[in-house]
């Protein structure tokens, strides 16, 4: 494959760059309003098949209405004419089946102060409760003093929110990775590539991406991650790509050898590295949350793309520019490059790996050391869900939440739904179920069972405390343990909190295991060794621990909220961890591809041990710190979002590869190497004869050499 791909490029380079320009303009056409497409529903952090969302579906389909309120107008009581206009509003529409509330209606619609009152409006099954939220929020809008929340428009404003963040992390990122590249290559054709591949890689993933929503509903939250991830990959492909071709134009001159070389050495390298970070992806596709394998399609699809157009693209540039590469760079920047690729083993990351190998094993202690003292705090991790309190302070949604909290008794709470499957004829019975439900430690109160018709019957719990405390979390196990007359589900936004945590921990060990599985299967065919994948495993598990616990550092105890202008929820979204595992563990194991080939090719070139590491090293160290601080800024670039789970996700990752391409890559990498010597690469006989048959050999230049003699 690799070998066509070079004959590709080197044979008809124009045309490949001729169909490129075709497909992107193509691709920007049909993915460019792939937003607008993509689900925006506010059940992509719940799972739909879990009891909670059975509850509320056989609750909405005996009652021909919602379970629970969908929008809130918060008005002033003595605005009689916005009591007025709103009340006629929402009674008169057709889409609403209910309407609940207002100063007359009993002390709970009116805050402590009797100043302000709600009305909640119930939707009828059936409707587009998107589209019906929009233009509620729109014509509420448009009465002076009233405010409008509640879940529909909190999700709403969620949605905006991701858009508007997506628009602003990308009018920052791209000059700032460019100024980098520049640093990086120091000539601003060669600089100017990785951003190419970066544009391309994202539309060709968003056209991807629309086709398959045409089969699986996909988060809107997913686009953030194909742009983030995207550029980030994208760029580090190219960074691999454009200065081993740099190498080998030093090494054999330009034309068709160099680019023969660059890809049979690198490409082959960017091709298994990108299944790496698809395998990450596809361990996402286990949970049954629409956020999470929404987020592992993006992967999957942004890491295959990323490898695509790096392979194809860049080798047809390669071929027309050549020696070009190196255009547009000042004299000193030649200069300083050219005798930084000879004097390879007088560089700065040699000289590093040479004293972290002198001191192997107070190094790795001290490694270690220090990232088990970063991941400390997530220990002490707590967990939550995504309601108003997710978006900035001033937000219209969470304004409204804020109030309801704090001035109505009540109303912090959304109620526990409970759905109870008996005849209409057993009311006495429902009615002490209902007593002893009130009876329950968290219980506020209880409304008086509904019959809905179709054998249902609806009760509603409210709790002391809010939706998402500990308390009512665990009033929803006590429902569910306590005796009915009937079968019983439990719903409402905190069995929904609940059931979340329940699916993710239930999924977890198959997704680590597939996880596991693909990483030390591609790290043993590239290296035919059993002990690099382990140490790798290890490697990457110490960085994911690091990350988690700075974000709980920051994020969960509130620290830096004035900087990163965010207000703390006390604890991390559910999701969260388990996503930023899967793409950090991805990420991870990428570096480790890219560091352990260049090792693995100076050995098979007759290096030492130590010297192999040494010289691996030094040609990786630099491109591999520059490519972990421009992935860094592309995803890096959320912690500008106003949401903060999409903040947590940006800082998250970014902080998980720079500790990676520092700590792990600068300290742990040669110490464990040296201290291990021969037997890093040691497999029983039977995995030894299996990967000789099937292993992935790099073909360094020595090797390349060979096969042309």
């Amino acid at each position: 494959m690799f070998s066509a791909l070079g004959r590709l490029a080197n044979t008809h380079p124009r045309r490949v760059l001729g169909v490129t320009v075709l497909f992107f303009v193509i691709a920007g056409v049909l993915g460019g309003p792939v937003a607008g497409l993509l689900n925006s529903d506010n059940d992509s952090f719940s799972d739909t098949g879990a009891a909670s969302a059975q509850a509320i579906n056989q609750i909405e389909k005996a009652a021909g209405q919602d379970a629970a309120p969908s929008l809130i107008a918060l008005v002033d009581v003595d605005d009689k004419m916005a009591l007025k206009e709103t009340s006629a509003m929402l009674r008169d529409d057709a889409s609403v089946a209910q309407v609940v509330g207002g100063p007359d209606k009993g002390p709970q619609f009116l805050s402590k102060d009797g100043t302000k009152t709600y009305y909640a409006a119930i939707y009828r099954s059936g409707v587009d409760a998107d589209k019906t939220t929009e233009r509620l929020r729109d014509e509420l809008g448009r009465i002076k003093g009233v405010r409008v929340g509640g879940f529909g428009p909190a999700y709403q404003e969620v949605n905006e929110h991701v858009e508007d963040d997506l628009v602003t992390a990308e009018l920052i990122a791209f000059p700032l990775l460019f100024l980098v590249s520049l640093w990086v290559f120091r000539s601003a054709v060669a600089a100017l590539l990785p951003l190419l591949v970066g544009g391309l890689t994202i539309v060709t993933s968003l056209l991807i991406v629309r086709g398959i929503n045409e089969f699986v509903d996909i988060s809107i939250f997913a686009l953030n991650l194909i742009t983030g991830l995207g550029l980030g990959l994208a760029i580090d492909y190219s960074l691999f790509l454009v200065s081993r071709y740099r190498e080998e134009l030093e090494r054999v001159g330009p034309g068709a050898e160099a680019v023969r070389r660059t890809v049979a050495t690198a490409g082959r390298t960017v091709a298994f590295s990108a299944v790496t970070v698809a395998g990450a992806g596809l361990a996402l596709l286990v949970f049954p949350l629409r956020f999470l394998y929404s987020m592992g399609i993006g992967v999957t699809v942004v890491a295959l793309a990323a490898a695509a157009v790096s392979l194809i693209v860049l080798p047809a540039l390669f071929a027309v520019l050549q020696h070009r590469v190196n255009a547009l760079a000042p004299r000193r920047w030649r200069e300083a490059q050219v005798a930084e690729s000879r004097a390879e083993v007088q560089g700065f990351w040699y000289r590093v790996s040479k004293f972290v190998m002198r001191f192997p094993v107070g190094t790795a202690i001290a490694g270690a050391a220090i990232l088990l003292a970063l991941g400390t705090p997530f220990l002490g991790v707590k967990f939550t869900g995504v309601d108003a309190t997710v978006l900035p302070d001033g937000s219209p949604s969470k304004t409204v939440d804020t109030v309801l909290r704090q001035d109505f008794v009540g109303a912090e709470s959304s109620p526990v739904i409970v759905a109870v499957t008996a005849p209409e004829s057993e009311q006495s019975e429902l009615e002490a179920y209902a007593s002893t439900l009130g009876s329950l430690d968290g219980v506020a109160q209880v409304a008086p069972p509904r019959f809905l018709g179709d054998d249902t019957w609806q009760l509603d719990v409210i709790p002391e405390g809010t939706t998402l405390d500990d308390k009512t979390l665990d009033l929803v196990g006590d429902i569910r343990d306590t005796k009915a007359p009937g079968d019983v589900l439990v719903g409402g936004a905190s069995a929904e909190q609940v059931d979340q945590v329940k699916s993710i921990a239930a999924n977890i060990p198959l997704a680590l295991g597939i996880l596991a599985v693909l990483t030390f299967i591609t790290l043993f065919l590239m290296t035919g060794s059993v002990i690099l994948p382990i140490k790798a495993l290890l490697m990457n598990v110490l960085t994911i621990s690091a990350t988690f616990g700075v974000l709980v550092l920051i994020f969960q105890d509130g620290r830096f909220e004035g900087f990163l202008d965010y207000t703390s929820q006390g604890a991390l979204e559910s999701s969260q961890p388990v996503f930023l595992f899967a793409v950090v563990f991805g990420l991870s194991t990428d570096y480790a591809v890219f560091l352990l080939t260049r090792i693995k090719e100076a050995r098979d070139a007759g290096a030492g041990e130590r010297e192999s590491v040494a010289l691996g090293l030094q040609r990786t160290g630099r491109i591999v710190t520059a490519a972990a601080l421009l992935f860094a800024i592309a995803l890096g670039a959320f912690a500008t979002s106003q949401i903060i789970f999409i903040k947590e996700l940006g800082i998250g990752t970014a902080l998980a590869v720079l500790i990676d391409a520092t700590i792990v890559r600068a300290m742990l990498v040669p110490s464990l190497m040296a201290l291990l010597g021969r037997r890093n690469w040691w497999a029983p006989p039977f995995l030894r004869r299996l990967h000789d048959r099937i292993g992935i050999r790099e073909g360094g230049p020595a090797e390349l050499d060979r096969v042309d003699a």
